[in-house]
């Protein structure tokens, strides 16, 4: 069972710092993660956490589906973050008739932030990442409708937010690189445009990471082909063959249409960015078939 399934909404904040502080304590006999997903926002990743998380191997962490160490939080101790998955000897008991435990976490900060990569590969040298894109384009009012209904997003025009996002990230990096403990609230909620130029977050996980170590995956292919698509990560992942019962979407923002001219705007801007990115995975994403 889940923290938030156990504990009033109200009482959830101190149960989660009471946690923490438990899981600190006992980080010693506590799994490492395997595995990171780490991007990207809006592109598909809660419906992959939820079908990883069936597989009789695989460990989550107890709270949340990603930790955010690695981005804000890493001001904290390796022991804190190690806290957040479960303990050895009871995950070992748990996978006994399958095979070692694989712990995880699915962060989608990870591969935008622009120093979380480099701490993932001096802290998790040996890790593997898996990374699900979408059409750039909808992840961009995808983004935007989800920031706008959690309220987190103010500006009722799409287009004026995209406009804005270059304003509203002034000075934001010099923040993030002087302090490991910032959290940027323009760069983690407004950053609708930016975040889909993913050939830089790509060169970035590359520059650190082996590329056998890294499985990149289009949410079209996902979604059009779920068992499929899913029986090549685990693979990847070295897990057993498994096919969990159902694969259903989640987290999905129905609504408005994007307005005409911001989908032209965007799909102008991401032409270079997508080509760049078809040259370095080899072949070219989903949506540019």
């Amino acid at each position: 069972m889940r923290l938030r399934k156990l504990v009033p909404s109200p009482l959830q904040p101190a149960a989660r710092v009471t946690y923490n502080a438990l899981g600190a304590v006992t980080s010693p006999i506590r799994l490492m993660p395997d595995f990171l997903v780490i991007g990207g926002q809006r592109c598909g990743t809660t419906t992959m956490f939820k079908a990883l998380s069936e597989h009789p191997q695989v460990m989550r962490p107890g709270v949340e589906k990603g930790i955010d160490y690695f981005t804000f939080n890493y001001g904290h101790s390796e022991g804190w973050y190690r806290g957040h998955f479960p303990i050895s000897s009871l995950a070992r008991l748990r996978t006994a008739r399958h095979g070692q435990p694989i712990a995880f976490e699915a962060c989608t900060y990870y591969m935008f932030h622009p120093f979380a990569i480099e701490r993932i590969a001096k802290d998790l040298p040996d890790v593997m990442l898996v990374v699900m894109l979408r059409n750039p384009v909808e992840r961009a009012y995808s983004a935007y409708k989800h920031e706008l209904a959690r309220g987190f997003e103010t500006e009722p025009s799409f287009e004026r937010a995209l406009e804005l996002e270059d304003e509203r990230l002034e000075a934001e990096y010099e923040r993030m690189a002087a302090d490991v403990s910032y959290e940027s609230f323009a760069h983690r909620h407004h950053t609708y445009r930016r975040r889909g130029q993913y050939v830089e977050q790509l060169d970035r996980v590359y520059s650190h990471f082996d590329r056998a170590q890294v499985h990149v995956l289009d949410s079209e292919g996902f979604f059009a082909e779920p068992k499929q698509e899913y029986g090549r990560l685990i693979e990847f992942l070295g897990l057993s063959r498994f096919e969990p019962e159902a694969i259903e979407r989640h987290n999905a923002r129905p609504g408005s249409p994007m307005p005409e001219s911001a989908s032209r705007f965007l799909a102008d801007h991401y032409a270079p960015y997508d080509e760049e990115l078809a040259d370095l995975l080899g072949r070219a994403p989903g949506w540019m078939r």
